[in-house]
């Protein structure tokens, strides 16, 4: 991580950063998502998880301030869609992206982070404590009409939404399908490299491309960042939902898969050093940043 410093001057920076490699604990798993293992419903933290990757970080914050902190929220939901996508998509990745984001937010910023982040439904009623909430596999998502309803009155009072990991055209009409449930009256359009969400802590100049592990490991050779063939899968988007005062409520990162640049950066050293310090970090915190300070 010795690259990965951040420019934005009221932002410590942790000397003596981790390098790529390290290990966190924990064994190696097969990764890829818990949805299907577990009565997911009784699970409400991602620290309750064993890793599915290279192990997760451990963290403490002072005593006091336990609420006093950001917190990675991710949402449970239903697969049925017309998208690609499998059950318990929502759980992809978890728990190591979940922490090891969390971990580095702290790590590389001033922000204090929640070490286990949380799972939650969307008419849970604890959902409006949390500002800031991510969506991983979305192609096949369905949200029912309580859902869709209470995702509105969240995202209207203040709260974002950021979905990731879905790739081709039919992923990306299911999403657009399910948020007209949301805002029939708002549409995505997509976000330009002049946001300022591009330069606040990190200087962003391309919507780069994050693979899944194993893809991206073999493009140093392949030369292939892209999943899928279902449409122009090469092109990664940045889409945009805003409210009526410009105020970004949900950001939509297509084509790419940033979870995993989250979740696997132990596993290759080449792919932690051109997907995730380069592209998954950077992004995943200056999303966080930006939200958390609008």
């Amino acid at each position: 991580m010795k690259r990965l410093i951040p420019t934005f001057s009221l932002f410590l920076v942790v000397a003596g950063l981790v390098m790529a490699q390290r290990r966190f604990g924990g064994g190696r798993g097969s990764g890829g998502g818990w949805g299907g293992g577990w009565a997911g419903d009784a699970i409400r933290t991602a620290r309750e998880l064993p890793s599915g990757s290279t192990g997760t970080p451990v963290w403490t914050n002072p005593r006091g301030f336990e609420k006093d902190v950001f917190t990675f929220v991710r949402i449970r939901y239903d697969s049925g869609g017309y998208g690609y996508g499998r059950r318990g998509g929502w759980a992809t990745d978890i728990p190591d992206s979940d922490l090891n984001l969390s971990y580095r937010l702290q790590q590389m910023t001033s922000i204090k982070v929640d070490p286990d982040g949380r799972i939650v439904n969307l008419t849970d009623s604890d959902l409006t404590e949390f500002p800031w909430i991510y969506i991983v596999e979305p192609g096949a998502l369905s949200f029912d009409d309580a859902e869709a309803i209470a995702l509105r009155k969240y995202l209207l009072n203040g709260g974002f939404l950021m979905f990731d990991d879905f790739w081709g055209d039919s992923a990306w009409r299911n999403v657009e399908h399910e948020m007209k449930k949301v805002f029939p009256d708002r549409s995505f359009s997509e976000m330009s490299l002049d946001h300022p969400l591009y330069h606040c802590v990190f200087e962003i100049k391309a919507k780069g491309q994050v693979p899944n592990v194993g893809t991206g490991a073999d493009s140093e050779h392949t030369g292939v960042t892209w999943e899928r063939h279902d449409g122009d899968t090469r092109t990664v988007h940045h889409r945009a939902i805003f409210d009526d005062q410009g105020r970004l409520m949900v950001l939509a990162t297509h084509n790419t898969d940033n979870g995993d640049g989250w979740e696997r950066e132990g596993e290759s050293d080449y792919y932690f050093h051109n997907f995730s310090e380069k592209i998954a970090y950077p992004l995943g915190i200056n999303i966080i940043f930006y939200v958390m300070t609008h």
